[in-house]
């Protein structure tokens, strides 16, 4: 009797143990079928791929690309397109060296005036100012043509400048005319109306196309067989010494 009754004794012990473990299995379930430890899982942000954050920094292909323009390891260039950071690069001005490169003066970049001189007697200047927005070059002498002669007259050869006369914008150069010969002994004479004043090329041939028409004095100018001019000069003392 007394080992049937310890072993229903064990009998139910082993029971209550089976009982009690399946309560605090169904106490421990979160539903899932996996057993809570206590602590929480915390789900965090999925990290940026290297290459999605290098991407994110690179400048986008375009001018900005060829002109090394944009942020983060790019820097920072010329160009006209949106970098990377939002910001909009600036265009290098253009290069102002060419703009300013000097040409050859002509009628169309000029403005010529004709003038009496008192002295010498039987003298005219002529003024050629700069009208144009860059240098040019006043090369050799003015080829002249007083009303409708045949002929243009010949250069006077110790007037000739040691240098090509350059005059900037709004500049002067200046050239004299001997009309005629102080002592009348010149032949031929006769009274211009109008006066062409042409321009030579760097090669010193022929005259360019653009020419200058300054108006003479009401009652014209005498010329005759002595007419001649002198080279361009840079100052008006130079011109006027011939």
């Amino acid at each position: 009797m007394s080992s049937i009754r310890t072993s229903r004794t064990r009998l139910l012990t082993a029971a209550a143990s089976v009982a009690i473990a399946a309560l605090s299995l169904t106490a421990c379930d979160d539903g899932s079928g996996v057993k809570d430890e206590g602590a929480s899982a915390v789900s965090s942000p999925a990290a940026s791929s290297p290459a999605a954050s290098k991407g994110a920094s690179k400048a986008p292909a375009g001018d900005d690309a060829k002109t090394g323009s944009g942020s983060g390891s790019q820097g920072t260039g010329t160009g006209t397109a949106t970098n990377a950071s939002g910001g909009t690069a600036t265009k290098a001005p253009a290069d102002s060296a060419s703009a300013a490169k000097p040409v050859t003066c002509s009628g169309a970049d000029t403005r010529t005036v004709a003038a009496p001189l008192t002295r010498p007697i039987n003298h005219m200047l002529l003024t050629v100012t700069n009208t144009g927005g860059k240098p040019c070059y006043l090369y050799g002498y003015p080829v002249v043509r007083f009303s409708e002669a045949q002929s243009v007259p010949p250069v006077v050869e110790d007037s000739k400048p040691q240098a090509v006369v350059t005059l900037a914008p709004g500049e002067s150069g200046y050239a004299a005319v001997l009309l005629s010969a102080a002592d009348g002994s010149g032949a031929h004479g006769y009274t211009a109306k109008s006066l062409e004043v042409m321009f030579q090329p760097r090669s010193l041939s022929g005259s360019l196309p653009a020419t200058a028409h300054p108006a003479l004095p009401a009652d014209g100018a005498f010329i005759d067989d002595s007419l001649k001019v002198t080279y361009w000069q840079q100052d008006l003392d130079n011109a006027v010494q011939w």
